[in-house]
């Protein structure tokens, strides 16, 4: 029958339905016009619907508004909602295609499929809230693309009803990038090769994006794509302009103008300790006794300001980057070589501009007293940890034969052990960890994983650093200047609470407000126990995310008043701001940035470290699975470090490797989750699986494209410490199926845990949703685990694919 109604979107309408109704404009302006809520039934009415199947998609439509924030919903009636205003959001999509719009300085709104059609991760947006579930997750609608972030991908060719496409991997899976045929023929590509892409047009909701062949990287290994892949994929500037490079290459050596109206340190034998792969050193060290007592130390830091200006191209895109990114085995930096591992590197028998922290200390080691100046220095030698940690070792030939560097050193020694104790006073906290490095093959696939030590010059450096990086915040603190302080905030209460009760567990006082010293307690408690590392990881997943903020709010996991990022100016921009900012107030000059611009640049440069290390961890995992997959079928030990409802994650002893145990692997019995303890009770034949017990594992999956690894449970070795007794199996009869003989299963019922015997079916893998928690130091991003007692069926047919711990 004709329709009595004419739809301003009656085009589009009729393009995407066979039978069309009305449009959400015209449904709004309906509304509107009547100047009263009106029910679905009176709309029905109204547009004289009568087909069952219009009503029925007419009642979905008018959800599906109040979804997205344009109606609200009184009883049975609708009215026209206020629209929520929008607000700048950055899109972030994990390795599970679930999708945030992350909004500057606020909560994270959830974003559904239809949104994510818009986005790809890292996208700029403007967003607006739009409706809360019942889970009480905020949602929002994407309603402007304000900066696209990624301009090229690496993906496959694939084809589908005739049409070609490429099909990227996480996190920008959910946009393939049409290709027209003629371009595919003309690159000479074929189905299945890796191809890089630049994208012409980018999708709406109702289209895909468009794109044209770059390079094909079918003659490429797949260790050799996967760098480059991640640095598109997560919309990482890869590429100095041409205008930048030339601006950094003009610079010549320090010349006496350069050097004028700084102090000249070029007899002080400062050196720079850095790994035996570093390339640019942006930090030397000098310490010396004073007369009376008490010390002084000069931390000299690469005058990074001195090259690069406000307003200039290179500024623009060190801006740009704000940080140097770190994958295995290459480093995407954050300036060009000619200064970052030139003009800018404190590298040794030459001049280099710096800025200086001079500090006094007294015999105690407390500072007595700091000074910041421009300078000119002369690294008397480039040391690395190893030389210098074997020196410390009575070695004195494994550094030059230089009395002054050997004094140097012997005095920042034994500074470095009462600043040691001052670190203990303070309840800073030190958690038990395991950094790791990986050798590489000819192919960039991973040879080995090693684990890194940490010796006495590790330490040493970073108590220097440290003490160059608080003198920095009190300075801005005492002259009021504007800069961007490092703060990491104080647990909250929902994440303590689960700390307290997991070691109320093991015997320990946990308050509701820990302090630093509640933290170290613990910490110092169980260090030495065989399941210390996983304790630590727990404490770990409580902790906040350290961002860059204008406000002081001190450092909680360095137990530090106020703090901020002084050192590193080579590699992170805030570094640089911050350098900036002094120089102004020691030539009385207005501060170079403040007000609304700091908080800004706090909040990007907060982006652009999570942008990193996200890049960077995303790599490694993705190598990490590769190496796995030659294991696959092998047998390894291991240790539990997560326990969720859904099964165990397992940190490999030896191979640093993590990877995932499904609830429906661990045997013929149902499992109760238990929050507080974080263990699994079977509850027929009473096994139980806790934090830092030791297993025996088959490698029996790995899925590269999302990160993941699953395990299956050969045997639990101890539980609690102890040894686990091996209990003779119970067996049923088999049952004959189509592939030969597998096992009774046992079905549970959630409303009656009575078992029945059924012959169990082949097992399916599925994706499902997981969670893994990660051990980082207390000035990175934590992650929340643990979730309501679930008793959960161990013959339910999923298995999931474990995402792997990152270093």
């Amino acid at each position: 029958m004709d329709k009595n109604w004419v739809d301003p979107e009656a085009k589009s309408e009729s393009e995407r339905y066979d039978n069309p109704i009305p449009s959400r404009t015209l449904i709004s302006d309906t509304i509107q016009q009547a100047n009263t809520a009106l029910s679905h039934a009176e709309l029905v009415d109204h547009f004289q619907i009568q087909d069952q199947k219009s009503i029925e998609a007419l009642g979905h439509r008018l959800n599906a508004m109040i979804r997205d924030g344009q109606l609200g919903k009184e009883g049975i009636k609708f009215f026209i909602l206020a629209p929520e205003p929008t607000q700048d959001a950055t899109v972030y999509i994990n390795s599970k295609g679930f999708g945030v719009a992350q909004i500057d300085g606020e909560e994270k709104l959830q974003l559904a499929e239809r949104e994510l059609r818009l986005a790809f991760n890292g996208d700029r947006v403007a967003v607006r809230k739009t409706s809360i579930d019942r889970k009480g997750k905020t949602w929002g609608r994407i309603e402007e693309i304000k900066q696209h972030r990624v301009k090229q991908l690496i993906g496959k060719l694939c084809q589908h009803e005739g049409e070609y496409f490429i099909q990227p991997a996480m996190p920008n899976q959910h946009q393939p990038i049409t290709l027209e045929k003629e371009l595919v023929a003309h690159a000479q590509i074929k189905l299945g090769d890796s191809v890089r892409i630049a994208i012409d047009d980018y999708p709406t909701r109702d289209s895909f994006a468009t794109g044209h062949v770059v390079q094909s990287m079918a003659d490429k290994a797949d260790t050799e794509i996967i760098i480059p892949q991640t640095i598109l994929e997560f919309g990482l500037p890869y590429e100095f302009p041409e205008e930048v490079v030339a601006e950094a290459e003009r610079f010549k050596e320090p010349t006496a103008k350069d050097r004028a109206d700084r102090i000249d340190l070029r007899d002080l034998p400062l050196v720079t300790i850095d790994g035996e792969d570093a390339r640019d050193f942006d930090d030397a060290v000098y310490a010396e006794k004073r007369p009376g007592g008490g010390y002084r130390v000069v931390v000299a830091i690469a005058d990074v300001s001195h090259y690069v200006r406000l307003g200039k191209p290179l500024d623009d895109e060190a801006q740009e980057r704000g940080t140097s990114v770190y994958f295995p085995h290459y480093v995407l930096p954050m300036l060009p070589e000619a200064l970052s591992n030139g003009l800018c590197s404190l590298n040794p028998h030459v001049d280099r501009l710096c800025m200086v922290c001079d500090l006094t200390l007294s015999r105690l080691g407390r500072v007595t007293g700091y000074k910041f100046y421009p300078s000119v220095m002369h690294s008397k030698a480039r040391l690395t940890y190893t030389q210098v940690g074997q020196f410390f070792d009575g070695e004195t030939k494994a550094i030059p034969e230089d009395k002054s560097i050997h004094k140097s050193l012997n005095t920042l020694f034994q500074l470095y052990q009462i600043l040691k104790g001052l670190r203990s006073e303070r309840h800073a906290m030190e958690f038990e960890t395991t950094e790791t490095y990986m050798t590489f093959d000819e192919l960039g696939g991973i040879k080995e994983i090693l684990p890194r030590s940490r010796n006495e010059a590790h330490k040493l450096i970073e108590e220097c650093m440290l003490l160059a990086n608080v003198a920095a915040a009190e300075y801005a603190l005492t002259n009021d200047v504007d800069m961007l302080y490092r703060v990491h905030e104080p647990p909250e209460f929902s994440r303590t609470q689960k700390v307290r009760d997991f070691v109320k567990l093991l015997g320990f006082h946990f308050p509701e407000q820990p302090t630093q010293a509640d933290y170290q307690a613990i910490i110092e408690a169980t260090k030495d126990r065989v399941d210390a590392q996983t304790i630590h990881a727990v404490l770990l997943r409580s902790m906040m995310q350290a961002y860059y903020g204008a406000k002081n709010a001190g450092h909680f996991g360095l137990a530090y008043d106020a703090y901020t990022h002084f050192t590193s100016p080579i590699r992170r921009y805030p570094d640089l701001l911050l350098h900036r900012a002094i120089k102004a107030k020691l030539s009385e000059k207005l501060s170079p940035i403040s007000g609304q611009a700091l908080n800004d640049a706090g909040e990007h440069f907060s982006r652009t470290e999570r942008r990193a290390d996200e890049a960077s961890r995303s790599v490694t995992s993705w190598l990490k699975c590769h190496y796995m997959q030659q294991h696959l079928g092998d047998e390894f030990i291991g240790h539990i470090t997560t326990v969720t409802e859904f099964g165990l994650f397992i940190t490999l002893k030896d191979l640093y490797v993590d990877g995932m145990i499904h609830i429906s692997q661990l045997g013929d019995d149902f499992f109760v989750y238990d929050a507080s303890s974080q263990t699994l009770i079977g509850q027929n034949r009473g096994q139980v699986f806790g934090l830092g017990d030791e297993v025996k594992i088959q490698v029996a999956g790995v899925n590269l494209e999302e990160r993941k690894i699953d395990f299956s449970l050969t045997k639990q070795v101890t539980h609690a410490g102890r040894a686990v007794r091996e209990r003779a199996p119970r067996t049923q009869r088999p049952v004959p199926t189509e592939d030969g003989f597998v096992p009774i299963a046992k079905k549970v019922s959630k409303s009656n845990p009575v078992s029945e015997e059924k012959p169990a079916e082949p097992v399916k893998k599925k994706k499902r949703s997981s969670k893994k928690s990660s051990s980082y130091k207390a000035d990175t991003d934590q992650k929340k685990t643990g979730s309501k007692e679930k008793i959960k069926k161990s013959k339910k047919k999923k298995k999931s694919n474990a995402k792997i711990k990152q270093d």
